[in-house]
């Protein structure tokens, strides 16, 4: 089973060759940096691993955002026959460790694998403050309350494995969310084309250098983004679905 983990990039010199060196080990997988104008030593340090033939990189002039960056790593793993796609952070926020533990429980008829923080009522994160485990947790609460996702006890996680067949039936360039709300539309649109979506746990650990992407304009898009689906479910049913 041919597997494409892509990171997203801006300026993680820090972490890049760590959170390469892990992922390759933890599994026979590729990985699809896609890197945002980074200034640093992001780039120079992911072509060190080209000689792996398992690291890729797509170059872009200008900081256009998580959810283009992921949707431009999809539709580059599609053209080229990948199975599984997986979402995660490059800032050693997510253990390439549990890679494996996705693919077992896709393996088990799930087409969509979420990681989990909060699961069974547990807290898994490591290194945040009460502030931001609060924001994060309003968060959950806030999207639950607004949209079909009440079930899902972790709708904002980045830690994600998807089967290629997702992307069958969700129409990619319709997505409009490009912040951390993109997780939450790509729930969204999974959860309503009626999709198996599972949930594993995971630690999180917060990042280890480097600066939040986390804006107020990112917080905005989030907040905004439950009253946009429901305008469209109300009024556009369908709208982002593929024809099949």
């Amino acid at each position: 089973m041919r597997i494409l983990v892509t990171l997203p990039t801006h300026n993680e010199g820090g972490n890049i060759e760590k959170i390469l060196d892990m992922t390759l080990n933890s599994a026979q997988c590729d990985i699809l940096v896609v890197d945002d104008n980074s200034i640093d030593s992001t780039r120079d340090q992911v072509r060190s691993f080209f000689s792996s033939k398992r690291v890729f990189m797509i170059e872009r002039e200008a900081k256009l955002g998580l959810g283009t960056a992921y949707i431009t790593g999809f539709k580059w793993g599609l053209m080229r026959g990948y199975e599984l796609f997986f979402e995660m952070d490059a800032d050693l926020s997510h253990d390439p460790n549990m890679i494996p533990h996705f693919v077992s429980e896709i393996n088990k008829g799930y087409d969509v694998v979420v990681g989990s923080r909060y699961m069974k009522g547990t807290i898994s994160v490591v290194g945040w403050d009460f502030r931001r485990l609060l924001l994060s947790k309003f968060a959950n609460f806030y999207i639950k309350s607004l949209t079909p996702l009440k079930r899902f006890t972790d709708v904002t996680s980045g830690f994600r494995c998807y089967r290629r067949e997702v992307f069958d039936v969700i129409a990619l360039d319709q997505i409009k969310s490009n912040g951390y709300a993109f997780q939450i539309e790509m729930l969204y649109r999974c959860y309503m084309a009626g999709l198996r979506i599972g949930e594993i746990p995971i630690i999180f650990y917060e990042r280890n250098g480097g600066s939040s992407k986390m804006d107020k304009r990112v917080v905005r898009e989030a907040m905004i983004l439950p009253f946009r689906l429901l305008y469209e479910r109300l009024f556009f049913k369908n709208i982002l679905k593929k024809p099949m």
